[in-house]
């Protein structure tokens, strides 16, 4: 929604069958909207590693953003304090601070390429890859999917994977998306 207002309102609107435990408007403020320990319809149908029911095992976080300009530097501020406070109530691994089209790659597309993920991991709460070489192209499925994306069309995933960690990256799946899927199957997979 391109304000908080409107997001408010489709949020709190019954007949939209939405909802999520926070609202990150344009200046930074975060609102509840769900108790935290209360389930709300955030994510809809998804997973992430082996949990298949994402709005029962999740703190769904909306921000006020069309999705194709940047995040305030403001609202960024407002979402990293919001995150050390859930991280730290609930105990979530970084890794765990997923995005809606991480778990949803076949219909989901937010929060979009303009969200500072570099960001959030820099401060600890959230995860960016390494790699200094290329891989075979072959290992970006297998890694994908052991890091904690679902089992979707492998052109969903890359499209998925490019929007949070390559939202530059054009063409078909090449050996840079399969070093860098690798990197974090290998540090962060949830059996590593």
């Amino acid at each position: 929604m391109a304000t908080a207002a409107e997001a408010r309102a489709r949020l709190c609107d019954p007949a939209h069958e939405v909802s999520a435990h926070w609202l990150i408007d344009e200046a930074g403020h975060a609102e509840a909207l769900v108790g935290e320990a209360q389930r709300a319809w955030h994510a809809g149908a998804g997973c992430w590693a082996d949990i298949a029911d994402i709005n029962s095992h999740s703190i769904g976080i909306e921000m006020a953003n069309r999705g194709d300009h940047p995040f305030a530097a403001a609202q960024m501020d407002g979402l990293e304090t919001l995150l050390r406070g859930v991280i730290a109530r609930w105990g979530i691994p970084p890794a765990n601070v997923i995005a809606h089209s991480d778990m949803a790659p076949t219909r989901k597309g937010d929060p979009g390429a303009r969200f500072d993920w570099q960001r959030l991991a820099r401060a600890g709460l959230s995860v960016w890859p390494q790699a200094d070489v290329p891989a075979d192209p072959a290992a970006f499925l297998p890694a994908a999917r052991a890091f904690g994306y679902p089992d979707a069309p492998v052109g969903a995933l890359l499209a998925s994977f490019r929007l949070r960690f390559r939202p530059w990256a054009r063409g078909a799946l090449d050996g840079w998306d399969a070093a860098l899927a690798s990197d974090l199957a290998r540090r962060f997979a949830p059996n590593s």
